[in-house]
């Protein structure tokens, strides 16, 4: 099996109108598909990045340093899984419960 990192992108506010139940369906969904790609041998880690941070960029060493949210979206979360190919990555992606709950959701598969 081959290495993918699946980077989950959302509006930084895209909970804030949620209700309780709704943030509690959502957790719960995230732990299933969590827990079904563990039974399948397929994730190696899972994360929620706290939401603070910095981005750096250099142009000829003069480094520049910003806050990591200065835009709307933001990394909500990544996931290190197992694939035999980026078509099952996809596959893997396209089941994360964050495309049922949040409408701007974007998912980025690399290889690693």
């Amino acid at each position: 099996m081959k290495e993918f990192i699946l980077l989950v992108r959302n509006d930084i506010d895209h909970q804030s109108a949620w209700a309780p139940e709704q943030h509690q369906q959502f957790l719960i969904k995230c732990q299933d598909y969590i827990g079904n790609l563990m039974k399948e041998g397929k994730l190696k880690s899972a994360q929620l990045p706290v939401r603070e941070g910095k981005i750096i960029s250099s142009s000829k060493a003069a480094w520049q340093e910003r806050p990591f949210n200065e835009t709307k979206e933001v990394i909500v979360g990544y996931y290190h899984i197992f694939a035999d190919a980026l078509n099952d990555a996809l596959v893997i992606a396209k089941g994360n419960p964050e495309f049922e709950y949040a409408t701007n959701a974007r998912i980025e598969v690399h290889p690693i």
